[in-house]
């Protein structure tokens, strides 16, 4: 067993071939031992280099629901009311900490996905006094 860092894609490639040719073999032997390192090599490198970025907070509620066959009704109560459940879910309102706490606590959705930025929502775009009275003016202008 010559087991080396993987430094480089072609190593990676390496061991993913020697993690296969090892797959079933019996924990506890040589080989079995060999299947544990390589494996923890290979997830420290593909952690380093192939990083998965963490999904959308509305998604993952989505998603768990899906996997409990439930749907948005089930969250009246957790996050508040029917009103305030759609809010969120359509991305119009963000999450609490109260809420993120009790998806957490409910769904086993973890809190470090929750307590991210919702993708999709936009914030509205407001004018400042002095662009309201400069398009005002503009308007008028126009008008003659």
């Amino acid at each position: 067993m010559e087991i080396k860092p993987i430094r480089s894609e072609a190593d990676y490639e390496t061991a993913l071939r020697r993690i296969e040719s090892l797959w079933g073999t019996a924990p506890g032997t040589a080989e079995g031992d060999e299947l544990d390192v390589l494996a923890t090599l290979v997830e420290a490198y593909e952690r380093e280099h192939y990083p998965v970025d963490l999904p959308d907070p509305i998604e993952a509620i989505r998603f768990r629901l899906d996997q409990e066959g439930k749907d948005y009704r089930a969250l009246i109560g957790v996050i508040g009311q029917r009103t305030r459940v759609y809010e969120v879910m359509r991305g119009d309102r963000g999450l609490s900490l109260n809420m993120i706490r009790k998806l957490h606590s409910k769904l086993s959705i973890p809190a470090e996905v929750l307590i991210q930025a919702v993708g999709k929502r936009k914030a509205p775009r407001r004018r400042s006094g002095a662009s309201r009275r400069q398009a005002t003016r503009s308007h008028r202008a126009a008008r003659g």
